[in-house]
């Protein structure tokens, strides 16, 4: 018997995108064979189950997000102004008609209450960009401050992802991050027509 050849990445993207619209629960099996395109025997070959093809969605996804985090910290003149492009671009995927809010917060969301693996995996994901808020906050701040303010923007960003369903204006929710972190350079990243 000969095994199907497919592009492992593709899948995973194609998985990501069916499991970050419906979650968990809402895909099933054939939706997951229909956005793939490949017979369920070589899915559960090459993943296991769909808890696996999960898993490897969620991997894919968070490391996505790392890499785009620091890539946006890095790129900027200061932690500060990082983190601003970065909260500010997130208001700005809110405010799409096809917001899909994030991933990882959206499993975290749908899965709390089983416990399990998946959701231990989610939490460990989330706790890493934590991590690199730390990281970067620490050049500029005592590390309990650092690791104080991380938490706070954490908070922040689970509260755009879920209030971004709202639709409110852009302004309001600038004016409410303003108000929420005021310890971030605003003005500047503003200025810059971020």
């Amino acid at each position: 018997m000969t095994r199907v050849q497919f592009d492992r990445e593709a899948v995973i993207q194609d998985c990501t995108r069916l499991f970050w619209q419906q979650g968990f629960s809402g895909a099933s099996m054939q939706d997951v064979v229909k956005a793939t395109g490949l017979k369920p025997g070589s899915l559960y070959l090459a993943f296991g189950n769909k808890e696996g093809l999960y898993q490897a969605a969620l991997d894919h996804y968070a490391r996505q997000s790392r890499e785009t985090l620091r890539q946006t910290l890095e790129s900027a003149p200061s932690v500060g102004v990082g983190l601003c492009r970065q909260l500010l671009r997130m208001l700005d995927e809110a405010s799409r008609t096809d917001y899909c809010s994030c991933f990882l917060v959206k499993s975290q969301l749908e899965l709390a209450a089983s416990g399990g693996e998946l959701h231990r995996k989610i939490c460990s994901y989330l706790g890493q960009i934590e991590n690199i808020y730390v990281e970067y906050l620490v050049r500029e701040y005592p590390p309990l401050l650092a690791q104080q303010r991380a938490a706070s923007l954490m908070m922040h960003v689970f509260g755009i992802r879920v209030y971004g369903y709202l639709g409110r204006e852009r302004e309001t929710q600038v004016a409410a991050l303003q108000s929420g972190l005021p310890w971030l350079p605003w003005d500047a990243s503003l200025a810059e027509g971020i």
